[in-house]
């Protein structure tokens, strides 16, 4: 640890939910670490405005009490928080310069923090398989995405700057594309591709992703689309807050995906952890694609 940082460390013995970046510049009283044990969030605060040095966990890890989290020394910059993400153009219409800024954080160059773990782990971001699933069309991908502009349903919790910046797309990239359309009969190269992503609260199943889910699943059944699911990811999210249920039960993302069976082709494609409601719906594919490092 370096002497001019102090160290954060965990208060009880749990799983990572998020934990910030560094460099990123977090509020007295803002979440470092969300901490989820026994179905609880214990949220590790900053005391203080502090910048985050060094970063020793990642979401979906365990962690045991008194183990080290992160290192943080204070801001200089308090101003600073979240302040993050592409500029807009000067000279552009204040709408359109948003709606850039928003699309930019839906790259993974937005986020080059998250990107280095993942190469640390030998691994590659979801954006990385669906673009080289899909066609470029024009030098344009084919991809089209649907409720990118999504974020985690924890507004009662964290900021939306906090939100847009760390959960884009609420960890589900999906939409539809084409496949071989250069080799394939016009009209039948199209497919929908779901990728859950593991660099957003470790690729779990949250309330808004599972509305999308829901979505484009329809969009499917309506226009027989074959799926293609990459299942990385930890099942059900417990960290949500502003998802107007009590149980869950209304979740029809498992059904529907279900249902599609022997209607178009499902194939899943596995790598890294899958368990509990990614593994649902990997178990539901027609065919299963698994790296040999799978779990």
């Amino acid at each position: 640890m370096s002497a001019a940082t102090n160290p954060v460390l965990s208060p009880l013995t749990g799983t990572v939910l998020s934990c910030a970046n560094v460099g990123e510049i977090v509020a007295a009283g803002r979440p470092l670490v969300v901490i989820e044990s026994m179905k609880m969030e214990h949220v590790v605060e900053a005391i203080g405005s502090v910048e985050v040095k060094r970063v020793w966990v990642a979401p979906g890890d365990t962690v045991g009490e008194g183990q080290l989290l992160v290192e943080v020394a204070p801001a200089q910059t308090p101003s600073d928080v979240h302040d993050v993400g592409p500029t807009a153009t000067s000279g552009e219409r204040a709408d359109v310069a948003r709606l850039r800024e928003r699309r930019g954080y839906l790259t993974d160059s937005a986020r080059p923090e998250a990107v280095t773990k993942r190469r640390e782990k030998g691994r590659r971001t979801a954006r990385e398989n669906i673009a080289d699933l899909l066609d470029d069309v024009l030098d344009d991908a084919s991809f089209q995405e649907y409720g990118g502009f999504g974020v985690a349903a924890q507004r009662q919790r964290r900021s939306e700057e906090d939100l847009i910046a760390n959960t884009p797309a609420d960890g589900l990239i999906c939409g539809t594309g084409t496949v071989n359309a250069n080799h394939t009969e016009e009209g039948r190269a199209s497919v929908l591709a779901m990728s859950y992503d593991y660099t957003v609260l470790a690729g779990t199943q949250g309330y808004v992703n599972h509305k999308k889910t829901d979505r484009v699943l329809e969009v499917a059944r309506r226009n027989m689309l074959p799926v293609v699911l990459f299942a990385e990811g930890g099942g059900g999210r417990p960290g949500d807050t502003d998802a107007p249920v009590v149980a869950g039960l209304d979740v029809m993302s498992f059904a529907s995906f279900a249902s599609l069976s022997g209607l178009v082709p499902l194939v899943g494609i596995a790598s890294g952890y899958c368990f509990a409601g990614n593994a649902a719906l990997l178990g539901c594919c027609d065919l299963v694609i698994a790296t040999e490092d799978s779990n």
